[in-house]
């Protein structure tokens, strides 16, 4: 049977970057073929050849028995493939049904009809997605349920998923999994890019392996060794996450020695609430408290109240009521900067929303709240800050050709440790609000992030660690508390004897 795609020799250069060399790769319609690789190895690079983002420096590619060489993702989208991307697309201050019509909407516009048929394919595929709702009020989740409903609308014969499950609660992951297989099975093709091995497990049919730009390893799923993948992956033997976060750090605590205890709290959370402009409550009277030192996990199924309580805490929304500190600084109506001066350090969920300044310099994201250190007579000093761009690249592993290249020519995952390496080296650094620091990260980044946020809390950072993956949460927090429809319902140590009462309280089952 031929390939739907085949790939020969494909490379892809940007400057003196080798992204991409010597990609040789068969995409089967019926299959759901997986790309594993560390952030950086170049899976995005390989979607964006095959969606017609960029042009390959070599080798060939030929879709449906013909050659393909796509002049942009319009024409790739009219032929037949679509591509959900790692960043989102839409339009904040549009709805749902508004920004899907974008692009596909034709002669007069009937909204209902539109409408309808988004609720059809989201209840067809088991997804809940309001078309009436905007965008930019929506969860990350529920941001990227609407990016895959705009891809499944195109009906497409190759459908490319870059991390799509990396912001996806882990109650939905499973949804979605079975909708690459409905898809693969309709007699269509899905190439699924994920860093998480028990999804490639589970919907698999191939799966290959990118290592620094090359072909590692191909396999198919049926026969296929995970470790072997893994270490393909990595180039050295890794262990199961939940082992390797706990060694770690129990090796951080035998290093170190004991922590002077500091007094106080590093953060105060009394009673915030938010409601949306509906009316609605989306954070109900939220009173926590994190040491110094202490690393408190903020587990719940995504859209319970996690990404108001992460605006609220960034200073980038004002609570309807209760206030939070700081340290001894409230700063319920301050703002952003006044959090970072507090010694806030926030690490948002939504990294392309409020993180990051996409067309701006690595270098300058990396100092974006620090950028007075190298500026003179008004004047930015470009060297000095590109060197030390240079040597906190090199600290947190931030993969790129230098400091001074943009930083949307960053990886997914190679973007989230810029950020978390700028926020962590803020000085000082009283407090971390870290929301789904590990998103879009492969098994050796997640072990290096929680290693500096283990190491902030060793020196007497207070962490507040907001994830979805309560695995992780149970291996790094001393202790876990829970949120419910935007209530705090309850709270447990941080063992992994607890999983279950705590998995219990993320479903609403209260004691």
């Amino acid at each position: 049977m031929s390939p739907l795609l085949s790939l020969q020799g494909l490379g892809k250069r940007f400057g003196n970057l080798q992204a991409l060399e010597g990609i040789t790769l068969d995409i089967h319609a019926g299959t759901v073929h997986c790309l594993l690789g560390e952030n950086g190895a170049g899976k995005s690079t390989l979607c964006n050849l095959i969606f017609g983002v960029y042009a390959p420096s070599a080798g060939q590619m030929r879709f449906g028995g013909k050659a393909w060489l796509p002049p942009s993702p319009a024409e790739a989208l009219e032929q037949g493939i679509a591509m959900v991307h790692q960043h989102f697309s839409l339009v904040p201050r549009m709805t749902v049904v508004e920004n899907l019509m974008l692009g596909q909407a034709r002669g007069v516009l009937n909204r209902a009809a539109f409408a309808a048929r988004i609720s059809d394919i989201a209840d067809r595929f088991g997804f809940v997605l309001d078309p009436n709702a905007i965008v930019g009020e929506l969860s990350v989740g529920e941001r990227q349920r609407a990016e895959i409903v705009k891809c499944l609308m195109r009906d497409p014969q190759l459908l490319v998923l870059d991390e799509p499950t990396a912001v996806l609660p882990p109650s939905e992951i499973g949804a979605l999994l079975d909708i690459c297989r409905r898809v693969a099975d309709s007699g269509r093709a899905v190439i699924l890019v994920t860093h998480k091995l028990a999804e490639i497990a589970k919907v698999a049919d191939k799966v290959a392996v990118l290592r620094t730009g090359r072909l590692a390893a191909q396999a198919d799923m049926a026969t296929a060794d995970m470790g072997q993948l893994v270490q393909a992956m990595v180039g050295r033997e890794v262990k199961p996450l939940d082992v390797a976060l706990s060694d770690s750090k129990a090796g951080d605590e035998r290093d170190e020695g004991p922590l002077e205890a500091k007094p106080g709290f590093a953060l105060v959370c009394d009673g915030l609430t938010v409601q949306d402009r509906h009316g609605a409550t989306r954070l109900d009277n939220f009173t926590l408290e994190v040491r110094p030192g202490e690393i408190v996990g903020l587990a719940g199924v995504e859209g319970n109240g996690q990404s108001e309580l992460g605006m609220v805490l960034a200073g980038l929304l004002v609570p309807t009521e209760g206030r939070y500190f700081i340290g001894d600084t409230e700063l319920t109506h301050a703002g952003a900067a006044a959090v970072t001066a507090a010694g806030g350090g926030i690490v948002p969920e939504d990294r392309h929303a409020v993180a990051c300044v996409t067309a701006m310099s690595v270098a300058e994201n990396m100092y974006l709240n620090k950028l007075d250190r190298f500026t003179r007579f008004g004047l930015l000093q470009r060297r000095a800050l590109n060197e030390a761009a240079e040597a906190q690249m090199k600290e947190f592993d931030v993969r790129a050709a230098g400091p001074e290249v943009a930083f949307s020519g960053l990886s997914g995952g190679n973007q989230q440790k810029a950020v978390l390496g700028r926020e962590l080296t803020l000085d000082p650094l009283v407090a971390l609000v870290a929301a789904q620091p590990t998103r879009g990260l492969d098994v050796s980044a997640v072990e290096a992030v929680y290693r500096q946020i283990r190491a902030a809390a060793r020196r007497g950072v207070g962490v507040l660690l907001i994830s979805s993956e309560l695995d992780e949460l149970i291996a790094v927090a001393d202790r876990i508390a829970v949120l419910y429809r935007g209530r705090l319902v309850g709270e447990r140590p941080a063992e992994m004897g607890e999983r279950g009462a705590i998995g219990a309280l993320m479903s609403g089952q209260l004691a």
